[in-house]
């Protein structure tokens, strides 16, 4: 027997401890093997002590043998011989007994007792070795496939994702152990110890690893493995190792704790076994076999002092903790690592997959599961990126902030665990508190924290509980676990509803608010309904699902019965017109073997409608926005995957029409509050699913939700003095939605639902229409309806649907009267589209946009823009227009440009001019505006233009005194050589020119007057100068075939004015020449010669000139010795 120290013998009877299973699943026990051959020692008195103490557990064994076998669970045909009372005892005592306990309790334990203990303590489910072995892949149970060879390709999956859970531990050691790469294996004791070859691969050469691993009580405690594996999970020489301890029993060589097997030596083979145990490993051990030995010979040391010695492979201690190894360092390092990323290199995936491995583990009941999850609190906390975003005032990352909402989450479940001890949940309080008082731990709502009501606040129990966490400003993500840690499950009625499907009372009669049953009978359970869903997530999580069903369905009948009552309550105010609203209420849900004729997916329907269609308040904050609309989508993305049938339809009807009528109690009902979450996703969803079955409550679903009360100015308002109003914060606040714009086109998707299936129903096309009008306050949404109805109206291979066009015209006429004042970039498309739309209909839709131009469009848009298009020739053969209607369209057209012209004579004057070119009346008014407009309201460029547009219409007087207006409006400076209406003042001159000399005349003073561009003057001299007036263009007029002379007017004004530019403009460039310009100064100095030369004395001006420069600027001496060089 192995000695542990001088312990006296404890008086403690036989008890295991509650809440563990043997965790092994059906069909996979190991059988007997041959070392329980033998009976119990007839005369040990020990062993009969300790079968006496396993008859009960004999008969259970033997009665759950023969029901397996009665419900099929054996294989025909086959018979299984019943355990042995030594097997069924040893395995009961190997689950719950601690082996110092069992040598504790009797003074000699019989060796064929103790292999049978020994043997059965080894883990017998390979479930458990999975869990610790890898991620769970989305599967229900990861063991699935666990007793045969390595599966090929996941289901439903591709070969990249059997590729990737190939690659996972477990499979690997699957893969090793059916290769036979697994050896030498021995288990003495509670130890087992063997080899794996890693075969070779293509860059690595073949490695033997040797494992060992310590177990206890049906638990791994410790592993060992010279690959050096780090990791969080088992590498998968381990994972062989125990599967080939599991799969073959029978294999395994299997010894009694050392410290037997020492007790039966003497004093020559003890000395013996010492002697070739350190030439063995003399190495290794000769130093600490050498201190070893001083200390035992030394009769004052301490070793000396404790009776007895140490044995790694005696099993556990008393003390010790009995649960499954997790290397915690490994834990904490891979967690900072993810962390470290920033949620790149999918690092945010792999802390999803460290969550779900706690919910696997609390789900299999394992403690490590709150052990695992506080290492990563510890690390997440630790994370040097929370005070600085708190610092620098940044909000984290959505991604980042959802790991968190799930960290808080979890917590939640582990201190709702039903059958946690006292100690055990006063501790996590202690740590939770801890970390909620840390300044960087993250708020509840993501942004900076608001005052929500308690998590316990509806239950008497804990109404007025946990104070501490009151006194902070502003809730973590840890105040709701800190909230649930005053909860407990010790009520009676709570018992009793979770203990079994019959718990009904058909007496009671008792219709108080709180009453235990309804009228039926069903169990009722009255408690704020977030904190009795976290006790179904919590049982559910720590693997009770039957008994999260029930108290689910107690959940949802309370629902019902309060839905009814409130929707009572509600009818009868209405009656009485009092008009108070009541607090917001949730619904109920039907469960399969529980009430007739409904089933669990109905009720998992009937909830999330519920739930989705209940009135509710937007929170503050862009993450706890951004939140509300991704768990509403993400709820009907689900909902979406269920195919209807009869049943789920009728309760859609009875949602859709619970919800119409339900008052303040539905998002959906008449009075709702003007900051109330919207219900354009969720209403969208409701119509396409009942469309088909009942159209009417579908499309009155859909319009009630198209309101969006926030962008009113006005909303209905309620009373507000009740105490549970929903409407419980100041009504006339523009509130900061910062998911609006989301909201909004959620709305305009619901509105263009409704289009579409509307198409060729006049009465409901109008219906959605008015509400589009009145709800849509977008310019860009209600214009994404426009173009979605015209598609629609005019979809391919049929018949375009007038009634829907005329809708699109009619939203796209709203657009351009709600942009008509304000700037938009998709203005000019906008209206391109709008007379496409009223082109689509027919010419009197063109008319009608004509006629009212000033209400929809800009004077430029209505004539560069809409008159065009309408009176263009692809729209005239397009509707197959007649000369009347041609006439009616130009008219209206003309009529147009006018008022255009005479409101904005800038940008319309040309478009009306082009317009009116068939109607001389029209023609002429339109010219006459012009004219008002040129020496007011009108730019040069804008009148040059239109100077030209008369000139190429063959009306060069009047393009002349255009021309003579534009240049009175100019003024070109000296340095301006490159202006763009130099070209415009050179046709102005040469049409001028062309004329005849007294417009020539006319003009040059003009010219003189507003050019002082030296280069300008000089061309404009030259060309005047090439040939006589008169001559380019004759219209019909005479002239005098001579040329005209640069002595006399009006050409010597321009040749002195010329002169003078050149004179003025040279010594502006001396000012501030630099040397780099030298050659380009001398080149205008040539120029300036040659115009200077054009005059009769031209050449004393220009000598005289030059010299003057030579006098003036005689200090730029290099300059100078240029200007003598090239002009003496």
């Amino acid at each position: 027997m192995a000695e542990r120290g001088h312990l006296s013998p404890p008086t403690k009877h036989l008890c295991c401890r509650p809440g563990y299973g043997s965790g092994c699943r059906p069909g996979q026990r190991v059988a007997s093997t041959g070392l329980s051959s033998g009976a119990l020692c007839a005369g040990s008195s020990a062993a009969a002590a300790a079968a006496a103490a396993a008859a009960a557990a004999a008969a259970a064994a033997a009665a759950a043998a023969a029901a397996a076998a009665a419900l099929g669970l054996l294989p025909l045909g086959k018979t299984q011989s019943p355990d042995s009372l030594l097997d069924i005892a040893a395995r009961k005592v190997a689950e719950k007994w601690p082996f110092q306990r069992v040598e504790e309790r009797f003074e000699r334990i019989p060796e064929p007792v103790q292999r049978r203990i020994v043997y059965w303590s080894f883990p017998r489910s390979e479930r458990e070795i999975c869990m610790y072995s890898s991620f769970n892949t989305g599967a229900e149970d990861p063991a699935i496939t666990l007793g045969g060879a390595t599966a090929g390709t996941a289901p439903g999956g591709g070969a990249d994702t059997a590729a990737a859970e190939n690659r996972l531990p477990f499979r690997r050691g699957i893969a090793l152990l059916d290769g036979g790469f697994v050896d030498n294996v021995l288990q003495v004791g509670f130890h087992l110890s063997g080899t794996v070859m890693e075969p070779a691969v293509q860059s690595e050469p073949e490695t033997v690893c040797s494992v060992a691993i310590s177990f206890d009580r049906c638990k791994i405690t410790s592993v060992t493995c010279s690959c050096g594996n780090k990791d969080i999970f088992y590498c998968a020489h381990v994972v062989a190792l125990s599967l080939y301890r599991i799969r073959k029993p029978d294999q395994v060589k299997l010894h009694l704790p050392i410290s037997e097997t020492l007790f039966q030596m003497n004093r020559d083979q003890l000395q013996k076994f010492v002697q070739y145990l350190i030439t063995a490993h003399h190495t290794e051990v000769l130093p600490t076999a050498q201190k070893l030995a001083d200390e035992i010979l030394s009769q004052n040391s301490e070793i000396n002092q404790v009776h007895g010695a140490p044995d790694p492979t005696a099993g556990a201690s008393i003390d010790d903790e009995n649960c499954w190894h997790l290397d915690e360092e490994q834990v904490q390092e891979q967690v900072k690592l993810f962390l470290s990323h920033g949620g790149y290199q999918g690092s945010g995936k792999q802390l999803n997959l460290l969550f779900s491995k706690v919910r696997e583990m609390l789900k299999m009941r394992d403690s490590n599961g709150a052990r695992m999850l506080m290492l990563i609190t510890e690390q997440f906390m630790a994370d040097p990126r929370l005070s600085h975003w708190r610092q620098q005032g940044n909000a984290m990352t959505d991604k980042y902030r959802q790991l968190w909402d799930e960290l808080g989450a979890l917590w939640m479940c582990i201190v709702l665990n039903p059958h946690c001890k006292l100690e055990q949940k006063a501790s996590w309080l202690k740590q939770l508190k801890k970390w909620n008082s840390v300044d960087v731990c993250p708020w509840e709502d993501g942004n900076h924290g608001n005052e929500l009501s308690n998590l316990t606040n509806a239950l008497p129990q804990g109404a007025n509980a946990n104070q501490d966490s009151s006194n902070r400003h502003h809730r973590t993500v840890f105040t709701r676990a800190i909230e649930a840690c005053n909860l407990h499950w010790q009520d009676s009625h709570l018992q009793h509803i979770i203990s079994g499907d019959l718990y009904t009372n058909c007496c009671y009669h008792d219709n108080n608010e709180n009453s235990l049953f309804d009228s039926q009978g069903w169990p009722l359970w009255h408690e704020h309904v977030p904190t009795a869903c976290a006790r179904v997530d919590a049982l559910r999580s720590h693997g009770y699902p039957r008994e999260a069903l029930r108290l689910a369905i107690a959940i949802v009948n309370t629902l019902r019965r309060q839905q009814q009552k409130q929707l009572e309550m509600f009818q009868a105010q209405k009656k009485e017109n009092v008009g108070q609203c009541k607090s917001l209420e949730y619904q109920h849900l039907p469960a399969h073997k529980f009430l007739e004729g409904e089933s669990y997916l109905t009720l998992a329907v009937e909830v999330a409608l519920i739930g989705l269609g209940q009135q509710r308040i937007m929170p503050d904050g862009l993450y706890a926005q951004e939140k509300v609309c991704r768990n509403e989508e993400q709820l009907i993305s689900k909902l979406q995957e269920i195919e209807l049938d009869d049943t789920l339809v009728k309760i859609f009807r009875k949602q859709a029409a619970f919800l119409l009528e339900a008052g303040p109690y539905s998002g959906l009902g008449e009075v709702i509050h003007r900051e109330s979450v919207p219900m354009h996703t969720f209403a969208k969803y409701l119509f396409t699913s009942l469309l088909h079955h009942d159209a009417e409550l579908a499309y009155k679903t859909a319009l009630r939700a198209m309101r969006l009360l926030v962008l009113e100015s006005t909303a209905p308002s309620g009373d507000m003095s009740h105490p549970h109003h929903i409407a419980s914060v100041v009504p006339n606040r523009y509130p900061h939605w910062f998911t609006l714009s989301h909201i909004e086109s959620q709305q305009c998707e619901l509105a263009s639902t409704m289009l579409t299936a509307a198409k060729g129903d006049v009465r409901r096309l109008e219906t959605v229409l008015e509400s589009i009008q009145k709800n849509i306050h977008s310019s860009s949404h209600i214009f994404k309806l426009a173009q979605d109805a015209f598609k629609i109206a005019t979809l391919m291979g049929s018949l375009p649907d007038i009634t829907l066009l005329k809708v699109s015209l009619e939203l796209g006429l709203q657009v351009m009267r709600m942009t008509l004042s304000t700037l938009n970039w998709r203005r000019r498309e906008m209206v391109r589209w709008l007379v496409t739309c009223a082109a689509e209909i027919g010419a009197y839709a063109l008319d009608s946009i004509m006629q009212n131009w000033f209400t929809l469009f800009t004077p430029a848009e209505a004539t560069s823009i809409v008159a065009t298009t309408v009176i263009s020739n692809s729209t005239i053969v397009r509707l197959h227009l007649d000369c009347h209607q041609q006439e009616k369209l130009a008219s209206s057209a003309r009529t147009l440009a006018l008022q255009c012209a005479m409101k904005d004579p800038q940008n319309c004057a040309l478009s009306a001019l082009t317009l009116c070119e068939k109607d001389h009346i029209a023609f002429e008014t339109a010219y006459q505006i012009v004219l008002d407009a040129a020496t007011t309201s009108m730019s040069y460029s804008q009148l040059f233009t239109i100077a030209r547009y008369m000139e190429h219409h063959g009306y060069p007087m009047r393009a002349y005194k255009l021309a003579t207006l534009a240049i009175t409006h100019l003024n070109l400076s000296y340095n301006q050589d490159t202006h763009p209406a130099i070209n415009d003042v050179l046709w102005a001159c040469a049409l001028s020119h062309s004329l005849g000399k007294n417009e020539l005349a006319a003009v040059i003073p003009l010219v003189v007057k507003s050019v002082k561009c030296a280069t300008v003057l000089s061309d404009i001299l030259r060309r005047c100068t090439l040939t006589t007036p008169g001559m380019v263009g004759l219209h019909g007029r005479r002239n005098s075939g001579k040329i005209m002379s640069l002595d006399k007017a009006p050409l010597r004004q321009l040749l002195d004015a010329t002169i003078g530019a050149y004179i003025n403009t040279t010594h502006s460039r001396l000012t501030h020449i630099s040397p780099r310009h030298y050659s380009e100064f001398i080149e205008f100095l040539s120029k300036a010669r040659e115009t200077f030369l054009m005059a009769h004395d031209g050449h004393i001006q220009f000598t005289q000139f030059i010299d003057n420069l030579k006098q003036i600027y005689k200090g730029k001496k290099k300059l100078m010795m240029l200007v003598r060089e090239r002009f003496g």
